[in-house]
Formats: C-alpha cells, sequence, structure tokens
C-alpha cells in the first residue's frame, strides 16, 4: 500500500557535480515539514526525491525504484519503524548507504544496519546536504554529534 507516496524532481534543480545519472534519495519522516524540508535540500543538490510517511510506503518505493540512499525517522507514521525499513531495505540491496534521524531517539550502533549514521534532530541543512557524499565515500561515515555503525 502505498500512502502519501511523491516524487519531487524539476528540470530547473541543479545538477549534481557528478557527471553520472543524478541519484535518487527516499526520504522517509511522518512530520510534513521535516519531509518536505529534506525532499527540498536534497533536491536543490540535484537528486531525484522519493517520500513517504511510514515504512509501509516507502518499502514499496524501495520496491519500485532504484534508490541510492535512505534518509529515515526512526518513529515513523501508523506505527511504523525506521529501523525495520532500513534492515528490510538492506535484504533488498545489501549496500544502499542508510542515514537514521530522530528527535527523540539515539540508537546505538548495534540497532543500526552497518555502514550507516544517525543524525540527530535537530539537524543543520549542510548535514544533510553532506550525507550522501560521506556515506560514499566512506565505510562508515562518522558526523558530528552523530553515532555510525560499522561492518561487524
Amino acid at each position: 500500500m502505498l500512502q502519501n507516496a511523491s516524487v519531487f524532481a524539476s528540470a530547473t534543480e541543479s545538477p549534481r557535480r557528478s557527471t553520472s545519472r543524478p541519484g535518487t534519495v527516499l526520504v522517509v519522516e511522518d512530520d510534513p515539514g521535516l519531509l518536505s524540508l529534506a525532499a527540498y535540500v536534497f533536491g536543490k543538490e540535484g537528486y531525484h526525491v522519493l517520500t513517504d510517511v511510514d515504512a509501509f510506503g516507502a518499502q514499496s518505493l524501495l520496491v519500485s525504484h532504484s534508490v541510492d540512499l535512505l534518509f529515515t525517522d526512526i518513529d515513523l507514521a501508523h506505527g511504523t519503524s525506521g529501523v525495520t525499513l532500513a534492515r528490510d531495505a538492506r535484504a533488498l540491496r545489501s549496500d544502499l548507504p542508510v542515514a537514521y534521524t530522530s528527535g527523540r531517539i539515539d540508537l546505538s550502533a548495534d540497532q543500526m544496519v552497518p555502514r550507516s549514521v544517525f543524525l540527530p534532530k535537530p539537524y543543520r541543512l549542510a548535514e544533510v546536504i553532506g550525507l550522501p557524499a560521506r556515506l560514499a565515500n566512506s565505510e562508515a561515515a562518522i558526523m558530528p554529534g552523530c553515532s555510525a555503525a560499522s561492518s561487524p
């Protein structure tokens, strides 16, 4: 069941600095303001952005689209979990970069999938903008104030 899913992409968005095809970011956030903000920030960086408010819809998007980064809140709409979503996403694609975010929960490394990061709320826009490059350029990206999970 796909709930409140939308695609944010525009021909007027700034292109990515790379010559490869634009990446796709899946933003999963139940707060409408934060969902719009994260989608806008990734879109301005040239990424195609898919959005959803819960793990059910996000899982459908992961199955039907090629996603290059999962950016998910921990507590999602309809009682769903970003932690479970990330595990399910990694079952579909073992190398998918994952960034968790939350204002209420601090994840320990053993709760996170390997080579992922936790970005606590409130986060700075520069931290969101830097996520794809940091996850792509290192095995376990560590951001200021963030936890990182490494490979077992």
